[in-house]
């Protein structure tokens, strides 16, 4: 694997992280982001890192649990940042205007480090900030991303450290991210030691997958590896979908053992299994991306539209074309308001944590 090193900040300064906040973020990628930060200033007794919270305008923002955070500046103000994370969730195709892409590009020029957790890795392959790098997104978002943005080289992982942007998954994923962030920055000392305070049994690696919806259903032993396998075939295989005597032939078993292993642990054929696997990329690309029906059918291997729309109305119960009506129907509108000057701020989270932190019987245990 390639040496990433350069991706990391000056080990000697604060590391000043911004947090751009999208409608609908999830709560819990953002707090795996900055609770790591927070006790890595514990732990050391220095503060390491500063975080502030951005939004578009400076107004409170709501994430996707309900919960609405007020932001500390918005994109106008002129706080200064090493790293900025764009922190997204649900519905992130209709998440993001062309005000907030236009200044994370213009954060990109000024040679600030860019990174996206959940689903924000999205609004950054749609800025063009992606193009060549290896990208890791939330598994609900992949697809849609692969499609829309080609040159993005996309992949399974929990998160991506690649040059100057890095990239994760949800949940407590970017955890994983900023703690091997903080390795290299760092040490190996001070992360582990933060992985102990949250009870994290390890940190996992840029190699570590996402646990995708066939591997947690076989994690329970409720299916065989050989199945495993045929199924990861048909979902790696959607566009060109590959004939059962051929899978047979690729897993190194009959098709008659395929057929029976599909109706025991999964209640129907290979065929209906694999059109369901299709027909649930298409229904996502109808939700999350720009493309034609047209396309869609073409990406997800249907002979023709007709076919693929009398498919979908047959095992979804409406037609593509409503589908996307009914999932377009509160589309985002842009904004084209011009950027105006604001003073610069400073936002003392990281400090006022690291003062209430004196007391605590872990403050200073880990130098640095």
């Amino acid at each position: 694997m390639a040496d990433n090193s350069a991706t990391m900040f000056d080990a000697r300064n604060k590391t000043r992280v911004g947090f751009l906040l999208l409608d609908h973020f999830t709560m819990i990628a953002l707090a795996s982001s900055i609770e790591p930060l927070r006790m890595a200033n514990q732990l050391s007794a220095e503060e390491l890192y500063s975080w502030t919270l951005i939004s578009e305008t400076g107004q409170p923002v709501t994430a996707s649990d309900g919960l609405v955070l007020t932001p500390d500046v918005s994109m106008e103000d002129k706080a200064e940042f090493d790293l900025i994370v764009v922190a997204g969730g649900v519905d992130i195709t209709r998440a993001f205007n062309a005000k907030q892409v236009s200044w994370l590009t213009k954060q990109s020029r000024k040679g600030i480090k860019l990174a996206g957790i959940c689903t924000g890795a999205y609004v950054l392959a749609y800025a063009g900030l992606l193009n060549g790098y290896q990208c890791s997104v939330h598994w609900e978002c992949l697809t849609a991303l692969q499609e829309a943005f080609p040159k993005v080289n996309c992949n399974n992982k929990l998160f991506s450290i690649d040059k100057d942007r890095l990239t994760s998954s949800g949940g407590s994923a970017p955890m994983d991210m900023f703690l091997n962030m903080m390795t290299k920055q760092h040490g190996p000392k001070l992360s582990n030691a933060i992985s102990d305070m949250f009870i994290c049994d390890r940190i996992r690696s840029e190699s570590d997958q996402q646990r995708m919806p066939m591997r947690q259903f076989n994690s329970v032993g409720m299916c065989t590896p050989k199945l495993v396998d045929v199924i990861e075939l048909m979902e790696n295989n959607l566009e060109e979908p590959i004939e059962l005597d051929e899978l047979a032939t690729f897993v190194d078993v009959s098709r008659r053992q395929i057929e029976r292993m599909f109706h025991r642990h999964l209640d129907c054929s290979p065929s209906r299994y694999y059109l369901r696997l299709r027909l649930e990329r298409a229904r996502k690309l109808l939700k999350q991306s720009n493309m034609s029906i047209v396309e869609i059918s073409m990406a997800c291997g249907f002979i023709s539209t007709p076919h693929f729309s009398r498919c979908y109305r047959k095992h979804i119960g409406v037609s593509p074309r409503d589908e996307r009506k009914i999932a377009w129907k509160g589309e985002v509108v842009e904004s084209l308001l011009e950027e105006k000057g604001a003073a610069i701020m400073y936002i003392a989270h990281a400090q006022d944590a690291l003062n209430h932190s004196h007391s605590e019987p872990s403050y200073g245990s880990v130098a640095v």
